[in-house]
């Protein structure tokens, strides 16, 4: 493990914290080489989390769309209802095999924390979940969830009060308790570990879709698309696709809020530029001196100022191709899946289900799409009736 993308990732850390990513790496790398770690995985992941997620041929929304089929990876099926819940049962079995018997954790959209507190749960493990009172406010029911499993939920009210400012939060819990506590963190962001970690966990995605496309279509999907935050999931899938080449596009989609020329978006990639974010070099939305700038998008999830290192080279080397999708295309795409297959996605995914009629406009109606739909839409059903009045 290098702990580098390209030019991208790193350890750009404070002295006191070099030693637990140090120990981090060390115990995840025997960890995943531990038969006994990865049987009580793969079992916690078919008996609990309810894997694998099935694969959803959506035919009238690949007519509605103008595509020959679009296939739908339904991790809004997954318990707790997104994708969030395969890094965070990993990572929640490496805390327990490290002694760590408290963990904090961080969250936006809140999958991440439910998804962290039912892990913790399950694994008697003591949680305490940072989330931005923006983000309370706007995902009250998550908020609840993690009550009812048993987490401290910590309300922030510092900065633009989202996902940056809880990250910030639970590195300062880190920071001040390492010894006893492990950091969970959500998306495929930060130093080295965990963008590799992250994505290793994730990584399931890609490959359960990959031989369930094979198994429907005889063939690989012409291109894979992904909503992007910080970019756990798109990472997941796309994994098992990256090797492929140009056989195989991939695609990520980014959140442009009220439109990437007025600044008020959360596309990184699109909209950013190179930077230091979390213990990471990556893309990020900053200032002309370099000051991390605020951000807006409907979706909690993508609420983020920078993503994935991965994701920044994927970018910069081409192998991925990056779009914006603005709140108003999001709420279209939540609608259009809604009302065509009966799925009501999250706002996250909904961006990736926006794109679609984009991907037919740039390459043409003939094309087999794979989505990752990485959560439900139950947590954004008061946002949504407020936005519709």
């Amino acid at each position: 493990m290098t702990g580098r993308f390209g030019a991208f990732g790193g350890q750009y850390l404070p002295e006191t914290l070099m030693p637990a990513v140090a120990e981090l790496e060390a115990e995840y790398v025997a960890a995943r080489a531990d038969l006994a770690f990865e049987a009580e995985l793969a079992r916690i992941l078919r008996d609990w989390v309810g894997r694998p997620t099935p694969l959803t041929d959506a035919t009238r929304l690949a007519s509605a769309v103008g595509l020959r089929r679009v296939l739908l990876k339904r991790e809004d099926l997954a318990h707790t209802g997104a994708h969030k819940i395969n890094s965070a049962v990993g990572q929640a079995l490496l805390a327990k095999r490290m002694g760590k018997r408290r963990v904090v954790a961080e969250t936006g959209a809140g999958q991440h924390g439910v998804a962290s507190a039912a892990a913790c749960a399950l694994l008697d493990l003591e949680c305490v979940v940072y989330m931005g009172t923006e983000d309370m406010r706007r995902q009250a029911p998550n908020v609840f969830r993690m009550k009812l499993l048993g987490a401290d939920v910590r309300a922030v009210d510092s900065g633009t009060r989202t996902l940056k400012d809880a990250v910030n939060e639970a590195i300062r819990d880190w920071v001040t308790n390492v010894r006893s506590t492990y950091y969970l963190l959500g998306s495929a962001i930060g130093p080295h570990p965990y963008p590799t970690m992250v994505r290793d966990f994730q990584s399931v995605i890609g490959a359960e879709a990959r031989a369930q496309t094979r198994a429907l279509l005889a063939k690989l999907p012409d291109l894979v698309v992904a909503c992007v935050g910080g970019g756990s999931n798109a990472i997941g899938i796309f994994a098992a696709f990256i090797a492929d080449g140009r056989t195989v596009r991939l695609r990520g989609v980014e959140a442009a809020g009220r439109g990437i020329e007025t600044g008020e978006h959360a596309a990184s990639i699109v909209g950013g530029s190179v930077g230091v974010l979390h213990g990471t070099r990556t893309m990020v939305l900053q200032t002309g001196d370099g000051q991390i700038r605020g951000t807006h998008s409907i979706s909690a999830g993508l609420d983020y100022p920078g993503v994935g290192p991965e994701h920044a080279e994927l970018a910069r080397s081409g192998r991925a191709e990056y779009v914006a999708r603005t709140d108003a295309e999001a709420l279209e795409g939540f609608t259009l899946l809604s009302r065509t297959e009966g799925i009501v996605p999250a706002l996250e995914p909904a961006h990736a289900i926006a794109d679609l009629a984009h991907i037919r406009g740039a390459y043409g109606g003939d094309l087999d799409v794979l989505v990752c739909l990485s959560g439900r839409g139950d947590k954004d059903l008061e946002t949504v009736m407020e936005t519709f009045g």
